[in-house]
């Protein structure tokens, strides 16, 4: 760790509840804070092993951001995961996603971040709350990084999960939403554990509350060994709404990612760097 960096634990506590959080302040932040990322970790995953192999605290340096591991507990979840399928916590005031937005809220002002620089990002579970706070929290996130997670309101229970996560997710209620958070998504085609077809159905979540007219481009490349294909969907002043990144034989793991953290993939487009890229336009 850098000399004047810091990576501190803390409890934030609400009405809802209260949960653990770890906080990279960088060295590089005498010179101003850019932003502030709400990293959600996986199934089984800490917040010490999401920062190692998301290898994101680097991209903190660089970029002067403040990120914030929140830490789901084995006493809030057996396996340490998001409860992303329960209807309690897939609402606004309710259960976790008050939780983090109000920590996201509470560390924001402390630091002076300003209102529209502040992000989710998460993998697997964590990648689903993060789905969830970015429509339940548009005005608290102003974007969020999906990893290989699911659909908002696709499952209503354990059984309902293990659907989604298949591939076969709950049909949600047609009706009117606000629009969401801008949204980069990044899902393996060989992943076992998700379902890819997941990672469609966030993007046209995204969408689907936002402007009538929208441009759509395609393009394919190689990073680090994998093939991947990368669809950037902009509105009429040309800002990306959503990305959505299809990683060519990438399983359930962050795509270049560090070996020193578990569910990674050394492998393919660094995904922390393209999720920071997509924040900070």
């Amino acid at each position: 760790m850098p000399d004047g960096a810091s990576f501190t634990a803390s409890n934030f506590s609400c009405t809802e509840g209260e949960r653990r959080y770890l906080t990279y302040l960088p060295a590089s932040v005498s010179d101003g804070l850019q932003g502030l990322v709400v990293m959600l970790h996986g199934c089984t995953q800490t917040p010490e092993d999401f920062a190692a192999g998301s290898r994101m605290n680097a991209l903190a340096e660089q970029h002067r951001l403040l990120i914030v591991y929140p830490h789901q507990s084995r006493g809030e979840n057996a396996q340490s995961c998001w409860n992303w399928f329960r209807r309690g916590d897939q609402m606004r005031d309710r259960g976790e996603p008050a939780i983090l937005a109000g920590l996201a809220e509470q560390i924001a002002a402390r630091h002076d971040v300003p209102s529209d620089k502040v992000f989710a990002a998460g993998l697997s579970a964590g990648g689903a709350m993060a789905a969830i706070l970015g429509e339940t929290y548009p005005e608290v996130f102003s974007a969020i990084g999906v990893h290989s997670g699911l659909p908002v309101g696709s499952a209503k229970d354990v059984p309902s999960a293990f659907a989604a996560m298949s591939g076969n997710p709950m049909p949600r209620a047609s009706t009117q939403r606000a629009p969401a958070a801008r949204a980069i998504v990044l899902h393996g085609t060989a992943d076992s554990t998700v379902h890819p077809r997941n990672g469609h159905e966030i993007v046209a979540q995204a969408l689907e509350a936002g402007p009538v007219q929208t441009l759509q481009t395609e393009d394919r490349g190689q990073a680090a060994g994998r093939s991947y294909t990368r669809n950037v969907t902009v509105d009429g002043a040309g800002i990306a709404l959503v990305e959505h990144w299809e990683i060519d034989g990438l399983g359930h793991a962050w795509s270049g990612g560090s070996p020193d953290g578990s569910y990674t993939d050394s492998k393919g487009p660094d995904a922390s760097a393209e999720i920071i890229r997509f924040f900070l336009v």
